[in-house]
């Protein structure tokens, strides 16, 4: 069983997440999540430009539910985080839920980020989750809702609106124009 103060301890080069004491090993994403990631971050950041909010990609550790003594048996890399109170913030990431957080799905990741992810960041209180499918060229928008999520589907060629930050609206088709 590993806790956030083993992660401390973890060269810089591991990237792992954990789940309930469980280190699980992330391998190098593809060239197209990359690709994917970048005209997210170019949006989002853009939007973010005279905002309060930040917007951070992978890797960047997140403490969903952070315990005083560093013995958190969950810790995640989110592929995207968007956080709008500062005070979650410190040198290492953020201690708490994200407003949003932004995963894209990988062979090796998809059942985790659809499975053991989607349910963490419920019970941790993340906003807004969104599950990007490269394969599909669809964004599942989870929206939370009194402790549990409603799911959008958008495809393609949509402009998915970030409920999170009212105003942004996601040019799907740049995201997927691989």
């Amino acid at each position: 069983m590993y806790t956030y103060a083993d992660v401390l301890d973890w060269d810089e080069n591991i990237r792992a997440e954990l789940f309930n004491g469980e280190m699980v090993l992330m391998s190098p994403p593809f060239r197209i999540h990359q690709q994917i990631a970048m005209e997210l971050l170019l949006q989002i950041g853009k939007f973010l430009e005279t905002k309060p909010c930040k917007v951070y990609p992978s890797p960047f550790g997140v403490r969903l539910f952070p315990e005083k003594d560093l013995s958190d048996d969950t810790y995640v890399e989110p592929d995207i985080s968007v956080i709008c109170d500062e005070t979650k913030l410190d040198d290492r990431g953020c201690n708490g839920a994200p407003d949003l957080i932004i995963e894209i799905l990988s062979p090796s990741t998809a059942s985790l980020d659809r499975l053991v992810k989607f349910r963490k960041y419920q019970q941790a209180g993340v906003r807004e989750y969104w599950i990007v499918d490269p394969d599909a060229k669809t964004v599942q928008a989870c929206r939370l809702e009194n402790q549990g999520y409603v799911v959008t589907m958008f495809g393609n060629t949509d402009y998915a609106p970030v409920f999170v930050l009212p105003g942004l609206e996601i040019g799907l088709a740049r995201v997927f124009s691989y």
